[in-house]
């Protein structure tokens, strides 16, 4: 998987490594049913279709203009023993899930690897690949992709 995809994903989804409780630089959610120490409930925005979504806790829920719904709610999110666990782990994340396979095919290509990850779905934000994309040449602009 593009190193720069990684980088930017964990810039993006930590804003820039300030906010990776359990070393969760990825925004990768947990399944209620993990063990303790491997999960833990975090404050989140998520945007969704329907005003009826399921999630551990609903703070709010707000109609937006294009017909989807801001929610704040509370969610489980993935804990790791340090960071890099957490980036190791991200790569294998997205490779044993089927949804992200249109993303493999481009891998030589790291802005089109971004957007089939967003179109698969990575995160509910409606404009998550452009910011993704943003984030990508800032790194690139530092020297770091």
């Amino acid at each position: 998987m593009p190193a720069l995809v990684t980088l930017g994903q964990a810039a993006l989804e930590s804003g820039w490594g300030a906010h990776a409780p359990g070393f969760n630089f990825f925004g990768i959610k947990a399944k209620a049913s993990m063990p303790e120490n491997m999960r833990q409930l975090l404050k989140t925005k998520e945007v969704m279709s329907r005003p009826d979504a399921k999630f551990p806790e609903v703070i709010s829920v707000t109609p937006r203009p294009d017909g989807k719904y801001d929610y704040v709610v509370r969610d489980w999110f993935r804990v790791y023993p340090d960071a890099a666990t957490a980036f190791s782990e991200h790569g294998s994340f997205l490779a044993r899930n089927k949804r992200y396979a249109k993303a493999f095919a481009v891998t030589h290509d790291p802005y089109a690897f971004a957007t089939e990850v967003a179109r698969a779905g990575y995160a509910t934000g409606p404009t998550y690949g452009r910011e993704l994309h943003a984030v990508m040449r800032m790194i690139e602009k530092a020297g770091g992709g």
